[in-house]
């Protein structure tokens, strides 16, 4: 059974950073990537990555927030900095899709929470 299990979430102030990790089991997926859902809204993408390590962001979040993997360990990041309180969310790690679209594979997601 895939499992991705997310870790590095967290209460921070505006312009703060935080690096969120998300571990994935028994299979290495060519395409990962960060969603986030806020209250009262839609999932949305964040961020993608490719195996061949290329990258696709939100304009919300370009400049601020980067995506890396690291493929030895299976293990997927977001590293965010200059957070917003409109950051303030549940990220969610994905598998399966593409650079543009979700895969089937989720993690349980991390709470995000940008506030004074």
């Amino acid at each position: 059974q895939v499992q991705l299990v997310e870790s590095g979430g967290g209460l921070v102030q505006p312009g703060g950073s935080l690096r969120l990790s998300c571990a994935v089991s028994r299979i290495i997926f060519n395409i990962m990537g960060w969603y986030r859902q806020a209250p009262g809204k839609q999932r949305e993408l964040v961020a993608t990555i490719s195996d061949d390590t290329t990258e696709y962001y939100a304009d919300s979040v370009k400049g601020r927030f980067t995506i890396s993997r690291d493929r030895a360990k299976n293990l997927l990041y977001l590293q965010m900095n200059n957070l917003k309180p409109e950051d303030t969310a549940v990220y969610y790690c994905n598998a399966g899709g593409t650079l543009y679209r979700g895969g089937d594979y989720w993690g349980q997601g991390t709470q995000v929470t940008v506030s004074s």
